[in-house]
Formats: structure tokens, C-alpha cells, sequence
């Protein structure tokens, strides 16, 4: 009886320890999904920031076109 007591301790080891690898695998590709969201909205809002650059860039070259003044020269 002492062999069947360890073979059960040894499944309840083992179905324990799958069990934690499965939640395990759950909790990182939830983590995942979340990494994914986050990286998405940044490269929303970083487009945003481009288009309105350029928005300013191009009333800043009418404002100095108005006024009289070279358009300054500015690196990219």
C-alpha cells in the first residue's frame, strides 16, 4: 500500500505542476496581449505628434513667408 501512496503523491506532484505551467502560460500571453495594446497606442499617438509637427512646421514657414523672413533651415 506504501507504492500506491507514492505513485498518487507523485501524480498529484506532477498534475500540480502542469497545472501551474498552464497558468503560467496563461498570465504571459495575457501579458502579452496587454504589451501589444500598450505598443499600438504608442504608435498611434507618435503619428499623431508627426502630422501635428508638420502642421506647425508648414504655419510656421506661412507665418515667416508673411512676414518677410527666409525659412529657417531645419534638420530632419
Amino acid at each position: 500500500m506504501t507504492i500506491d501512496n507514492v505513485v498518487t503523491v507523485v501524480l498529484a506532484i506532477v498534475v500540480g505542476t502542469l497545472a501551474a505551467i498552464v497558468y503560467a502560460l496563461r498570465i504571459l500571453v495575457l501579458l502579452e496581449r496587454r504589451i501589444a495594446r500598450i505598443d499600438k497606442h504608442i504608435e498611434m499617438l507618435t503619428e499623431k505628434v508627426v502630422l501635428e509637427e508638420g502642421k506647425i512646421l508648414r504655419e510656421e514657414a506661412k507665418i515667416e513667408k508673411m512676414v518677410g523672413k527666409k525659412p529657417s533651415k531645419r534638420k530632419k
